[in-house]
């Protein structure tokens, strides 16, 4: 009885792990040996602050829920302590607040990782932790849409003095020919 009770307790943990690898716009898999309880907290409420969710949970059994999702490729990066960072609304958030805290924690590692489906290695996920947050995307495409609709209200407005300035003229011109 004990033994089918554990089991159930361990399947629920792999419908878990399955669940938000299925949902989750990218997942990154860190070794977070040697970090300190507080260099962990540190990190934690960094990634909750850009909505990126951080678990632990046995090896084993996130390679089953890979097996369910299709993502065995993430198998062979499952070995020693390892967390999994999910990131739900922004795909970046995860590759770029593990990077940024890797580079002042040597202690935490960063594997490979998972982004819109497919399977990306520490090199991508160093150049996705690059890209701005979707904050600062908005505001780049933004600026790109900007300067163009500013040039055209410019030569808008500069038709628009030119004919006013000819409007004068044309009817200074009318009551002379009169």
């Amino acid at each position: 009885m004990a033994k089918e009770e554990v089991l159930a307790q361990k399947q629920v943990v792999i419908d878990e792990v399955t669940d938000k690898l299925n949902n989750a716009s990218s997942v990154v898999v860190a070794e977070y040996r040697g970090l300190t309880v507080a260099e962990a907290t540190e990190l934690r409420r960094a990634l909750r602050a850009e909505g990126v969710e951080f678990k632990i949970y046995k090896n084993k059994l996130v390679k089953r829920a890979t097996e369910a999702t299709g993502n065995e490729g993430l198998d062979e990066y499952l070995t020693g302590p390892n967390a999994l960072a999910f990131g739900h609304e922004d795909a970046v958030a995860p590759a770029r607040v593990l990077a940024k805290f890797a580079k002042t924690h040597k202690n935490l590692v960063i594997k490979a990782g998972i982004v819109e489906g497919k399977l990306v290695g520490t090199d991508e996920i160093q150049e996705l932790s690059k890209l701005p947050d979707r904050k600062g995307m908005y505001s780049m495409l933004l600026a790109c849409l900007k300067d163009p609709m500013a040039k055209v209200a410019r030569v808008i407005n500069a038709v628009a003095e030119a004919r006013e300035g000819a409007a004068p003229a044309a009817e200074e011109a009318a009551p002379a020919a009169e």
